[in-house]
């Protein structure tokens, strides 16, 4: 292939793309590709995670601006583009019963509908390789399900001209991953990685957990990446609202991590062209087509 690679990562809120497929980003970034964020919604209904931050009266009454200026940070740091979608955050729900989702969000658009802001998106861009969420949004929030299913209506028709004529010239991606960098075999490794060095693991519990979270999904990609976890890391705490800087996202030292797992993870859910599986890159079967 003679044009330039261009990759699309489809997520909910800012701070999803430093947390899911960051350091595969920032990897493909540095051999030439083109990269764009798609970010669904603002995070205005985001609760602010740093105990650091709580209470501070400015970020409360501006969330919606702070976190943009929060991926501002995070998209330089780690050299991408990025668009936002104008969705609304939903928020995540809790208590029993939960409460009806908040008018207008994003969980509650029409599907079809809402899929035409990405059809426009990748017709625009035109990715050869797009990422998202699997069906269960990696978890369950409604944003997250919600951005699994307009990617799924966007791959399908960004192709066909008769499908959001209004939307620009026909583009059709030729593969379609879901981020799978929450697995239970990198969790495993890790956890069994810091007590065998006599270290503490933040793992434990989700290890007990596991078998009530859902089947077990298949990996089909590992994407070797262990030069730019630091790149990451950095763009994730520069999401300074949702993260804790001294909390268990970076309790795994980084020689461990480089060591016992370095890669990141994804599962092939469409694919237009031939590849074998197992894959170590999003674009096997399009760089020498």
């Amino acid at each position: 292939m003679t044009e330039q690679l261009r990759m699309m990562a489809v997520h909910a809120h800012p701070d999803d793309e430093s947390s899911k497929g960051a350091a595969t980003m920032a990897k493909y970034v540095s051999e030439g590709v083109d990269v764009l964020v798609a970010t669904c919604t603002g995070g205005e209904r985001g609760s602010i995670l740093n105990p650091k931050l709580q209470g501070d009266p400015y970020i409360e009454e501006h969330i919606h601006e702070v976190r943009a200026k929060e991926m501002d940070e995070a998209r330089d740091i780690l050299g991408v583009k990025q668009e936002w979608l104008g969705f609304v955050d939903s928020g995540l729900p809790e208590g029993d019963p939960l409460p009806p989702l908040p008018d207008g969000c994003f969980a509650l658009q029409d599907v079809d509908e809402a899929a035409g802001a990405l059809v426009k998106l990748i017709r625009e861009f035109r990715p050869h390789v797009v990422t998202t969420y699997d069906e269960n949004g990696g978890y369950p929030h409604p944003d997250h399900i919600m951005t699994h299913k307009i990617t799924m209506v966007a791959f399908d028709a960004a192709g066909d001209p008769e499908r959001y004529p209004e939307a620009g010239e026909p583009w059709q991606p030729l593969k379609l991953y879901y981020n799978q960098g929450f697995n239970r075999p990198r969790t495993q490794a890790l956890h069994d990685a810091l007590i065998e060095r006599g270290l503490d693991s933040p793992y434990g519990e989700w290890l007990k957990r596991w078998d009530d979270m859902g089947r077990e999904r298949t990996l089909t990609t590992f994407v070797p990446c262990a030069d730019f976890f630091e790149i990451r890391d950095k763009a994730l705490i520069a999401h300074a609202t949702q993260i804790d800087p001294d909390g268990g996202w970076f309790k795994v030292p980084m020689d461990i991590q480089r060591e016992v797992w370095p890669t990141e993870e994804y599962e092939l859910a469409r694919s237009l062209v031939d590849t074998s599986l197992p894959e170590d890159d999003l674009f096997a079967g399009i760089r020498n087509n």
